[in-house]
């Protein structure tokens, strides 16, 4: 299962976007970060996120974990025991290094010594024995009374001095957690990806704890992954927003980026509801701009996506004016092809039919 994940992304780790990448390699999919204050608080935010965790028996898309942030242990547990009924997993963000979470004191800004108590007492679970576990006055307490009955894990950045980030790893294995996922950059707020992942700092954390260790970082194409894999000896691997540009990346392709959009429009409307306009358009963008950002037709592209209100729209966009952007024929929609080949047939039942009736005179 821990193979190959696909990552948690705000905005980008929609239902849709999660069966794509399954589809085409990814062993496991993570929600976006969800905030548990909504998950309790505002209920079309939670109803929402249940649409998008309960479309089974219909959806293919499982095994899918949840990934929480936040700072309260009362009020991630509780969301997470909202939660666990759907989802596979549920995981700690302690790798956010955007300002909300720099604001609200969350994801890599609890990776500091100073919350490393904080960051124990929000609880995480013993897989085999179904207990929470967290630390009041310094001592482990189990309580039957919080536990989940799923697996619990943590996804974490470089603590600011890299060799401590082995110290919070122990005590998160202590804690329980079932697997720990290491994004081995530091935080910067102002850069997502600041200078290249320390994969020493993976290796390291998977030679001295037991517990399965995921690497994150350092992937732009196939090759990176096998490599990464020999440099760390990860049980597995998380992409980001390789993904995004190139779904397929976990099955050894590069899609064409027509036919990989067409395809997760395809599956929008197979659910409707779950993706936004706007979520549906920056997967098209990602989609077309990997491949096709040098493109002199490519700077039309940009602003006429964007005008798009509809994902008939959209479609109509891609199939027409991208095609002949790119030098080719326009693509009939799948309705079209499917009245010409109807047309096509009645056609060859007519010929056949005057050809009977001269052999008949």
């Amino acid at each position: 299962m821990l193979s190959r994940i696909a990552a948690p992304m705000v905005g980008q780790s929609d239902l849709p976007f999660r069966i794509l990448v399954q589809r085409y390699g990814a062993t496991l999919a993570y929600t976006q970060m969800l905030k548990p204050d909504l998950i309790l608080n505002d209920q079309e935010y939670l109803e929402f996120h249940l649409r998008d965790l309960t479309m089974e028996p219909s959806c293919p898309e499982r095994p899918v974990i949840v990934q929480l942030c936040g700072n309260d242990p009362d009020t991630v547990v509780k969301a997470g025991r909202k939660l666990q009924t759907y989802c596979d997993g549920i995981d700690l963000n302690l790798g956010c290094p955007q300002q909300v979470a720099l604001d609200g004191h969350f994801g890599a800004y609890l990776l500091g010594q100073k919350d490393w108590p904080l960051v124990e007492e929000i609880g995480f679970v013993f897989s085999d024995l179904i207990l929470l576990v967290y630390l009041v006055n310094g001592t482990l307490v189990s309580a039957m009374s919080h536990s989940f009955t799923v697996p619990v894990a943590a996804k974490l950045r470089l603590c600011q001095a890299a060799p401590k980030t082995l110290d919070l790893a122990q005590r998160l294995e202590a804690c329980g957690v079932s697997w720990l996922t290491l994004h081995a950059r530091t935080v910067s707020p102002r850069k997502r990806r600041h200078g290249p992942a320390d994969l020493s700092q993976v290796k390291r954390l998977k030679d001295n704890l037991n517990v399965p260790i995921v690497s994150n970082g350092n992937v732009r194409v196939w090759n990176d992954l096998e490599e990464n894999l020999k440099t760390t000896g990860a049980d597995g691997l998380m992409v980001a927003e390789t993904l995004l540009g190139n779904p397929c990346l976990f099955a050894n392709q590069v899609p064409d980026p027509v036919d990989i959009s067409l395809e997760y429009l395809a599956i929008c409307r197979d659910y409707p509801g779950i993706a936004s306009l706007s979520v549906i358009t920056a997967h098209i963008r990602h989609f077309v701009d990997f491949q096709c950002h040098r493109r002199p037709w490519y700077r039309k592209f940009r602003p006429a996506l964007s005008a798009c209100k509809t994902i008939d729209e959209i479609e109509r966009l891609l199939r027409i004016k991208v095609e002949r952007w790119r030098g080719r024929a326009p693509r009939p929609s799948d309705e079209e092809a499917d009245s010409d080949e109807e047309g096509q047939d009645q056609v060859e039942v007519e010929v056949v039919e005057d050809f009977g009736s001269l052999f008949l005179e």
